[in-house]
C-alpha cells in the first residue's frame, strides 16, 4: 500500500465500534453482505439499448451468489434475440460480479443486468420476504403454459384506427367490431398450446381450432375484419 506523505506524517487515531453493512431482507432471512456468496433472491430487470430500438427483461434466480437460472426476454429487435441466446449459455454459474462484468452481447441485455444487479444487492428481490426463496425453474412460471413471453403488439393509425396483432392470450386471428366500428372483442390462437398439440401428433388444422378462442363480446360483432390484412 503506497500513502501520500500528507498521510504518512498523520497520527494514528483508533476507529470506533464497527457494526457492519446493514442488513438486507433475502428469502425472509436478514442477511449482512460481505462476499458475494451472501447474496440470494429472484428478481426481475429491464434494459434497453442507446438508440432503443429494442428492450430486455432478464429474470435471474441466485443461490449463494452463484446465478443458477436466467431467463432473458427481448422485443423489438432481431439481433438481439441471438444476443439473448449467446447470454443465456453464458450467465448460468458466474456469480453476481462476475456478470455485471461480463459482455452479454446486446447493451439491452447487459442493462437489464446492471438494474437487476442493483436491486438484488439492495435486498428488492422478488423472494425477498419468502422464506428458502423459490426453487431454480421458477424463472418458467413467468412465462406460463406453452412457455412463450407474454408479448402485445398493437397498432394504430389516426386514418384507419387500432388493429390488435397480439395479446397475452395469443396471436390475434379477428377484430370484432360493432355497429358502429368499435371493438368489442377479438379472436386468437394460443400457439404455445397449438404447437404443443402439433409436437404429440395432432394435426395441424385440429391444433389451431382447439387452441383457437375469444375474447369480449367476440359473438355480438356486427362485422369481423382480420388486422393483419383489412
Amino acid at each position: 500500500m503506497i500513502y501520500s506523505g500528507e498521510v504518512e506524517h498523520m497520527c494514528p487515531v483508533a476507529k470506533g465500534a464497527y457494526h457492519g453493512p446493514a442488513p438486507i431482507p433475502e428469502e425472509g432471512r436478514w442477511i449482512q453482505v460481505r462476499e458475494n456468496s451472501d447474496i440470494s433472491g429472484l428478481t426481475h430487470g429491464v434494459g434497453w439499448c442507446a438508440p432503443q430500438q429494442g428492450a430486455c427483461k432478464l429474470t435471474l434466480n441466485v443461490k449463494e451468489g452463484i446465478i443458477e437460472e436466467a431467463l432473458i426476454e427481448t422485443i423489438g429487435c432481431s439481433g438481439m434475440t441471438h444476443s439473448a441466446a449467446m447470454a443465456a449459455e453464458i450467465l448460468q454459474g458466474k456469480t453476481l460480479l462476475e456478470a455485471l462484468n461480463t459482455d452479454l452481447v446486446c447493451d439491452a441485455i447487459n442493462v437489464a443486468m446492471r438494474e437487476l444487479f442493483l436491486q438484488i444487492v439492495y435486498g428488492r428481490s422478488q423472494t425477498a420476504f419468502s422464506e428458502g426463496g423459490l426453487p431454480v425453474g421458477a424463472g418458467l412460471e413467468d412465462l406460463g403454459k406453452g412457455l412463450r413471453s407474454q408479448v402485445g403488439t398493437m397498432y394504430g393509425t389516426k386514418a384507419k384506427g387500432v388493429r390488435f396483432l397480439e395479446m397475452a392470450e395469443g396471436y390475434v386471428t379477428k377484430l370484432a367490431l360493432d355497429r358502429d366500428n368499435l371493438v368489442i372483442g377479438y379472436e386468437f390462437v394460443h400457439l404455445g398450446k397449438m404447437m404443443a398439440a402439433v409436437r404429440k401428433g395432432v394435426d395441424a388444422n385440429e391444433a389451431i381450432r382447439t387452441a383457437t378462442g375469444s375474447y369480449g363480446r367476440f359473438g355480438e360483432a356486427a362485422s369481423y375484419i382480420d388486422p393483419r390484412e383489412e
